[in-house]
């Protein structure tokens, strides 16, 4: 049975990554493509509760790195890793590179400290498990702070100063251009309609 394929979404809240991935599995589904649709943090019963923590609790940094890697121990194991072994595709809202755009990046989480995460976590006798595609969607802060705007209770990332979004965003970059390729930087600030096209022409290749 042939490999399944892993897709994640990534950039600031804000880019537009819930309207795209809405896209992204109506374009699979329509196409056959056997495929299932999960996040992070969460994605497993575990997770969906340490999310919450996550996102509410005030904690030390190395703290919300080593539950950021933990949660995604968990999703790798009853989740991600089942369904491609299984031939599925997976598509995930967020993934390692989020961890280095947030904790990295926007918090100053030691990279080193990162990366022996990541290697202990995602490390296979073939490699470190990644993401086959990570579609970075892209805009500029005000733009992200924008379309925040709509009065919803922010959770205590999206509290975070300009200073630290502007860190994550250039993390993401910085990351981007590391990847040999993985990681494709979308301009979400452009129609949905020119969007979708570059979308589609990257998931036919």
């Amino acid at each position: 049975m042939a490999q399944g394929r892993f897709i994640s979404l990534e950039g600031l809240d804000g880019a537009g990554k819930s309207t795209h991935l809405s896209w992204l599995t109506a374009h699979l589904a329509e196409r056959g493509i056997d495929h299932l649709v999960t996040r992070e943090p969460g994605g497993t019963p575990l997770g969906e509760q340490l999310r919450e923590l996550l996102l509410k609790q005030p904690m030390h940094l190395e703290t919300e790195a080593l539950l950021m890697f933990a949660v995604r121990r968990e999703h790798l194991a009853q989740v991600i890793e089942p369904a491609l072994a299984a031939g599925r595709w997976v598509v995930c809202d967020r993934f390692t590179d989020a961890t280095h755009a947030y904790q990295v990046g926007g918090r100053g989480l030691a990279l080193d400290k990162f990366t022996m995460l990541e290697q202990w976590v995602q490390g296979r006798e073939q490699g470190l498990l990644q993401p086959d595609l990570t579609l970075l969607f892209d805009v500029p802060l005000e733009v992200s702070r924008a379309r925040l705007a709509n009065g919803r209770e922010l959770d205590r990332f999206e509290r975070e100063q300009d200073a630290f979004f502007e860190r994550v965003r250039d993390a993401y970059h910085a990351r981007a251009a590391a990847s040999a390729g993985r990681m494709r930087v979308i301009d979400a600030s452009r129609s949905i309609t020119a969007i979708q096209a570059e979308l589609a022409q990257l998931l036919a290749a």
